[in-house]
């Protein structure tokens, strides 16, 4: 199989899938809880409220599993994880890891840790993941220390 071109810069990788997936169902269940708030006619408004409160907080963590990104640009990567995001320089990517089972791409670092980047992410689209991890493979040999720079 061919390489892909290095993409122009800059450039998001986001499991787009699963992140539609989470949102849609998130807006459709506060929906739902909310309409069945109104529609009950037994509930105090303080349940009502109560209802749309955990309609609302379930809302709120879908989005947050939703938000993970990688944004490559000329100065470095961005990654975006569920609670964290983490501005790497090019130089600081060693490798870029996608092994098989992996559930989402590794980054080593040149201080010796790695860093999950969940913004991409096999699950759902594995050839979409498989491309864009040899795309940021591609950026960060050419453009960091790349995989021989022990």
């Amino acid at each position: 199989m061919s390489e892909s071109p290095t993409p122009t810069l800059p450039v998001t990788f986001r499991p787009g899938r699963t992140r539609a997936v989470l949102l849609t169902v998130g807006l459709v269940l506060f929906a739902v809880i909310t309409a069945v708030a109104l529609m009950l006619e037994r509930l105090g408004p303080g349940e009502r409220v109560s209802f749309v409160f955990t309609a609302a907080l379930f809302l709120g963590v879908l989005v947050m599993l939703s938000r993970p990104k990688v944004v490559a640009d000329d100065e470095g990567v961005t990654v975006v994880n569920i609670t964290r995001t983490r501005r790497l320089a090019w130089a600081e990517i060693l490798r870029v890891n996608l092994r098989p089972g992996d559930p989402w791409v590794f980054l080593d670092l040149s201080d010796g840790t790695s860093l999950p980047a969940l913004g991409i992410q096999p699950g759902v689209a594995k050839e979409q993941a498989i491309r864009d991890a040899k795309a940021l493979r591609a950026l960060a040999d050419s453009r960091g220390t790349g995989q021989d720079a022990d």
